[in-house]
């Protein structure tokens, strides 16, 4: 029997948490859905990562306001993809940060990964009619943005390519916490679909040489302490490797794509069956591994018709 398309079968309601992992520093987290990092400053508020619509981001406020009542002024945006941003709206900050990079992918193609997504997740996108429009950022930077939030320092930093060409991380040095975005996950499975596989593992490099001594990670549990820092850094390093090597090895070698796809699945299923969005990642993954192996530097753009052919070809 064909698998349900992407997470259309995934209608379970997931339980939230919100876990401190320094002072003033909070991981909304919903078992293996995307997460949300809270920054809490002397005088107001980030958030790192807005959630798929208005009201799956008015959860987070909630528990916002169950530890503080300061404002919240900043968004950041980690990435571009739809159900990081699109719930920007319900936190009604002055500020939507992001890289350049990632602000030119919303123009190239933020409209084709909304409607993407939208047939992708469907149980993330309830109330999808009060999202405004395609969350765009009205502050960006190349490679790094260091933001007060009163005494509190921020560092937003560009360390590589690995989830998409425009990730970054948020550093707040008084703890040595670091909200990380997609580029780290735990217990789930790494979307790859726009990614860069040669970069990845040097980018989670940069991270290590950090040593942060906690992580809001993409998608999975809130991580403290060095050791379960360093797992997490060392799983998501196997995933993107135990993805790309038999993909690339049978591309490079005149395989088809059916063949990268059987090559993928004898390395990773042993290992990784059993993770968050594992089976609805692997289309995708196994695609742009593909595609990357050959040389196309530049990840193609997904749309809802093309998610629908990769699925069929390989999922079916």
């Amino acid at each position: 029997m064909a698998k349900a398309f992407a997470s259309q079968g995934d209608l379970t309601e997931k339980k939230c948490s919100f876990t401190e992992i320094g002072r003033d520093l909070w991981a909304f987290t919903a078992e293996g859905d995307p997460n949300t990092g809270v920054i809490i400053g002397d005088n107001s508020v980030m958030i790192v990562d807005a959630q798929a619509t208005p009201r799956l981001a008015s959860l987070v406020v909630e528990k916002i306001r169950s530890v503080t009542d300061r404002p919240i002024k900043y968004v950041v945006l980690t990435h571009y993809h739809a159900v990081r941003v699109l719930g920007a709206s319900a936190f009604n900050a002055s500020e939507v940060i992001s890289s350049e990079k990632c602000r030119s992918m919303i123009v190239e193609r933020g409209q084709e990964d909304w409607d993407s997504e939208f047939g992708r997740f469907p149980r993330l996108f309830q109330g999808h009619a009060s999202i405004p429009g395609l969350t765009w950022p009205t502050l960006t930077f190349s490679d790094r943005m260091i933001l007060y939030l009163g005494k509190r320092r921020v560092d937003l930093r560009s360390l590589g390519r690995a989830h998409t060409a425009g990730d970054i991380v948020a550093h707040v040095p008084d703890e040595n916490v670091l909200f990380t975005g997609d580029i780290v996950e735990y217990h789930s499975a790494c979307y790859c679909g726009d990614a860069h596989f040669g970069d990845w593992p040097q980018t989670l490099a940069a991270i290590r040489e950090i040593q942060p001594t906690a992580i809001a990670p993409g998608r999975g549990s809130a991580l403290v302490g060095a050791e379960q820092v360093n797992s997490a850094l060392d799983n998501t390093a196997d995933f993107v490797t135990s993805t790309y090597r038999p993909v690339s090895r049978v591309a490079r070698g005149g395989g088809s794509l059916k063949e990268a796809w059987d090559a993928c699945r004898a390395e990773c299923d042993p290992k990784f069956a059993s993770y968050a969005i594992y089976e609805h990642c692997l289309p995708f993954n196994v695609a742009r591994a593909y595609d990357e192996a050959l040389g196309l530097d530049t990840p193609r753009i997904w749309t809802a018709q093309r998610d629908r052919e990769m699925w069929d070809r390989l999922q079916g």
